[in-house]
């Protein structure tokens, strides 16, 4: 177990090592632990989905599989993640930072989910870090579980399909780009951080010491 667990935080940097030592399983676990655990803030998501969908197409990953599996382990996250938030309400937000959860990035979820309403359940899953606390912040919120569910569903299908399909349709238009990887990889990594750039920047700009508000437990959306 110690071993597996070494090879997991070597490969954890390398998208392409990742997926070629552990298949769609790796790249399922992944996806879970980023959309319902509060350690995925820093994990590959969105270059992880469009370097399976290169390899996809070169035949080493069965895309069925990828498309199914890893959509249901996105939707799956997220239902723990909301029930997390369910559950935890007020107290999530007054939890102190540790390795693995930093209270900032809750409340820039919050902030998001505050300007942009339901649909932030959706937009959330193109933005890293936003997406990891999206839900619990919707779960604190008492958002309506059928309503969070059918947007959930919706922007799991979006976000896995769109990215892993983009990867197949590089794999398999431009030749031997999976030699090439890397700069897709880094492609994917600045275009996932500009909304998250952006938003930071302009929430920078309107107040740079006004607290976050916290959400009312009882608080209907």
């Amino acid at each position: 177990m110690p071993e597996i667990i070494r090879n997991f935080l070597h490969h954890l940097v390398d998208v392409r090592g990742l997926i070629e030592w552990g298949g769609v399983a790796m790249v399922c676990m992944i996806v879970f632990a980023e959309t319902g655990l509060f350690v995925g803030f820093f994990l590959p998501g969105d270059s992880l989905l469009v370097t399976a969908g290169v390899f996809a197409a070169a035949g080493q990953l069965k895309l069925s599989w990828l498309l199914g599996l890893v959509t249901l382990c996105a939707i799956a996250g997220d239902q723990l993640g909301y029930l997390i938030g369910y559950k935890a309400g007020k107290a999530l937000y007054e939890r102190p930072d540790s390795r693995f959860f930093k209270r900032k990035y809750l409340l820039r979820a919050h902030d998001f989910y505050e300007k942009r309403g339901a649909s932030t359940i959706i937009l959330a899953r193109f933005v890293p870090i936003v997406r990891t606390f999206c839900p619990p912040v919707a779960g604190a919120a008492r958002m309506s579980y059928p309503r969070y569910l059918a947007y959930d569903i919706f922007g799991g299908f979006l976000w896995v399909w769109s990215m892993v399909l983009l990867g197949h349709t590089l794999g398999r238009t431009i030749p031997n780009i999976d030699k090439k990887i890397h700069y897709v990889i880094a492609g994917v990594i600045v275009a996932s951080l500009i909304p998250a750039a952006i938003s930071a920047l302009r929430a920078r700009s309107v107040a740079k010491s006004a607290p976050a508000s916290l959400p009312q437990p009882d608080e209907k959306v």
